[in-house]
Parts: structure tokens; C-alpha cells; sequence
């Protein structure tokens, strides 16, 4: 069996956009791991080629912090792979389950992200689901969409039911399973799992401390969630973009990982 992961580099062989497409995905799959929400090999983040209907998703059985841009695998929306690297490891069928009906269905979304927190999965299993405890989780308000258990997500049925219960939003709730978020670009979607994970905690560490909750009125609620959708005030994501890139740059000069960029 052929488990190596020092892959050779594509950047020669596929267009400019499907190497700078590579190189951010690459460097989000890092990002999470940087920032905990990791768990073993599990779960996805994919993103679409630009002008293409064909996404890129990540080898099964590599750790966030091994991936680069060369290791991607480029699949079509069915899950069928046109092209990966020579080794024997694969893909997760449960990863394009998820993520390749939302691309199918919203061709609005570029990226999607799926986690398994120790508090994404806690809140995920609570039936007051996300509460509007701080500024960060507010952004969530009438923001979100709860999508029932229905087991793994390898039966391709499921796939509607998931596109339904996320409709026009951009952050899912998967009972009892995890977390989920898109957008329209990498750093939009992992701005705002970034953001979801952060609520997740806060509200875990809230109840944990078993005072009574202060949560504000409707019309704060409404009136903040507002001030943080993307066409509002700005896209949050992309300008602290650069500065998570720095963030790994320099956290790349110790690590004994192959660079994102390769």
C-alpha cells in the first residue's frame, strides 16, 4: 500500500486558477488545524474551481496539517475523481454527500466546511440549539439552518433534505453530527466556521457555569445579526485573510509539515 505524503508538485500542470484555487484551500485546511477544530482525518473543507463545475477536497486519511495544494484531489460534483495524486489513499464518500449537493444546489457558494468540534458536536446535541448569548453568536440570528440526524451521511437522498434545511444561509447545525458553513470564497466560509466554533464554546462555557443566561431583545438581536451579513458593512474573511496567511507563514518556519504552498 502506498501511504507516502511527499507529493510531487502540480503547479505545472493545471491552469493558474486551479493552482491559487489549491494554494487557499490548502491553507484553510491549516488554519483549522491551527485554530482546533480538527478531529483525526474526518470531515472536509472543499472549494470550487474557478470557472469549472469541479471542486477540490482532500485525500482520506491525511491530517489537516499535511495537506498542500499539491495533495488536493479534483472531483466533480458526483464524487468522481478526474484527477489525485499516486497513492493509495482516497476520498471520504460522506464529503462529497455533504458538500457536493450544496455546491450543485447553491451556485453561490465556492466553499464549504464541516467540523466536528468537541462544542460544535455539544451544541449540535442540545434542543435549544445556537443561543443568542454574545455578539459573536448573534451574528447567527435567523442566520442559521438545524438539519436533522440521519445517521452517516452517505445516502444520497439525504443530499436534498441537507440543501433544504441550510436554504439561503450560509452557516448548518447538524444534529447530534457537527457543524457546517459556505460562502462565496475560502476565507468567507472559514471567517464565519471560525466564528460559529467561537459561539459554540462561549455558549458550552455559559451554561456550564449554571447562572441564568442574559440574552437581549428581539429587536437588538435583529439589528446586530444585521450588521454582520456580508452585504451590510463587509465580507467578513476576507480582509483578515492576509493576516492568517502571515499567521501560517510563520508558523511554517518551525514546522517539520511540508508548506501549504507546495
Amino acid at each position: 500500500m502506498k501511504y507516502d505524503t511527499n507529493f510531487k508538485s502540480v503547479k505545472d500542470q493545471v491552469s493558474p486558477e486551479e493552482w491559487t484555487a489549491r494554494v487557499e484551500l490548502a491553507a484553510c485546511y491549516r488554519l483549522i488545524d491551527q485554530y482546533g477544530m480538527t478531529d483525526l482525518i474526518y470531515n472536509h473543507v472543499t472549494s470550487r474551481i474557478p470557472g469549472t463545475e469541479h471542486l477540490l477536497i482532500n485525500l482520506y486519511g491525511l491530517l489537516y496539517k499535511e495537506i498542500t495544494a499539491s495533495s488536493l484531489v479534483k472531483i466533480d460534483v458526483e464524487g468522481e475523481i478526474i484527477h489525485k495524486p499516486d497513492t493509495d489513499y482516497g476520498i471520504n464518500k460522506s464529503g462529497y454527500v455533504i458538500h457536493g449537493a450544496i455546491h450543485k444546489a447553491r451556485p453561490d457558494v465556492k466553499c464549504v466546511l464541516h467540523t466536528h468540534t468537541r462544542a460544535g458536536i455539544a451544541v449540535s446535541a442540545m434542543n435549544c440549539g445556537l443561543l443568542p448569548l454574545s455578539q459573536t453568536s448573534i451574528r447567527f440570528h435567523n442566520h442559521i439552518g438545524y438539519h436533522d440526524f440521519e445517521g452517516p451521511a452517505v445516502d444520497l437522498e439525504e443530499r436534498e433534505r441537507i440543501v433544504d434545511d441550510l436554504g439561503e444561509h450560509n452557516a448548518l447545525v447538524m444534529k447530534n453530527h457537527g457543524l457546517l458553513t459556505c460562502g462565496p470564497s475560502v476565507p468567507e466560509a472559514f471567517n464565519l466556521m471560525y466564528q460559529l466554533e467561537q459561539s459554540c464554546r462561549s455558549q458550552v462555557d455559559a451554561m456550564a457555569a449554571r447562572t441564568e443566561l442574559n440574552v437581549p431583545g428581539e429587536n437588538v438581536l435583529a439589528h446586530t445579526a444585521h450588521l454582520y451579513q456580508p452585504g451590510t458593512r463587509r465580507p467578513y474573511g476576507v480582509l483578515e485573510w492576509p493576516a492568517m496567511l502571515r499567521l501560517l507563514d510563520a508558523e511554517q518556519k518551525n514546522s517539520a509539515y511540508p508548506p501549504y504552498w507546495h
